[in-house]
């Protein structure tokens, strides 16, 4: 009767360690990775390749046919903060890193919140922002309404490259033309004089001097999101300004870095 107790015992105390640390009964140490942004789905091929590791992405579902990362995939809204964390604990995660868009402010705040509720550790991967260079003519704001206000000022054709989700910002500038180029088609309100582009990235540097040419830009809208510059290296050469949208603020107490490598060499220490 001990032994079996001492066993029963030493079960529950394996079941607890499980929980706690994400480690699976065949041993895996499982990260949770949210967002799928193009270093989300580079770092979730990295994880995948790493012995012992297993890796869940978690995709917003905001576009219907979105590149799958590798390894497990789910798609949807946790519920909140607190269904995130209790998604942390039902998994058993161990790891879990916020590659969300550098302007999915919701998510990031969220994911502080449950990873501090849950004691789960959090890293925030965050590409750097945009640097400006000689020659650029950049008037950064602080919202999208804001640059929605100063358009007028600067020019009567626009360049809207803010996502299909922030066309509604720019709905009630009747006095300029834009061009929005999303990956799907945006949805109401939006503004009276609009040609919608429906397109994918990355995109080349001759495409975009060719699409400013055609289209007679003559302002360029975008979130300062970092990554490829063939817009903005265009915009320069034509000598267009760039109204450019400041990232929102990231949660103080998330530690964050801006490289997959950074992000790996914080895995290996977990």
């Amino acid at each position: 009767m001990g032994r079996v107790l001492r066993i029963l015992r030493w079960r529950v105390r394996r079941q607890r360690r499980v929980r706690r640390w994400g480690l699976r009964a065949e041993g895996l140490f499982r990260v949770l990775i949210l967002g799928g942004t193009t270093e989300g789905r580079a770092l979730a091929a990295a994880c995948a390749a790493m012995p012992g590791v297993e890796v869940i992405s978690s995709l917003a579902g905001r576009t219907s046919k979105p590149l799958l990362p590798t390894g497990r995939v789910r798609v949807g809204g946790f519920g909140g903060a607190e269904g995130l964390a209790a998604y942390l604990r039902e998994e058993a995660i161990a790891a879990l890193v916020d590659a969300t868009h550098p302007f999915a402010a919701t998510i990031t705040a969220h994911a502080a919140d449950a990873s501090s509720r849950v004691g789960v550790p959090l890293l925030v991967l965050r590409r750097p922002g945009w640097a400006e260079q000689p020659g650029d003519d950049w008037h950064r704001v602080p919202t999208l309404e804001s640059a929605a206000a100063l358009l007028p000022e600067l020019g009567e054709r626009i360049f809207l490259t803010t996502g299909r989700q922030s066309i509604t910002a720019f709905a009630q500038v009747d006095s300029c033309w834009f061009l929005s180029r999303s990956v799907e088609q945006p949805t109401p309100p939006m503004p009276k004089h609009l040609k919608i582009l429906l397109d994918r990235g990355p995109f080349t540097l001759d495409g975009e001097h060719a699409l400013l040419t055609e289209h007679r830009i003559e302002v360029l809208v975008t979130k300062d999101s970092g990554g490829p510059t063939a817009k903005l290296d265009a915009a320069r050469a034509h000598g267009i300004p760039v109204v450019l949208v400041d990232r929102p603020p990231l949660p103080p107490e998330a530690p964050t870095v801006p490289t997959i490598e950074a992000t790996l060499t914080w895995l290996g220490r977990l």
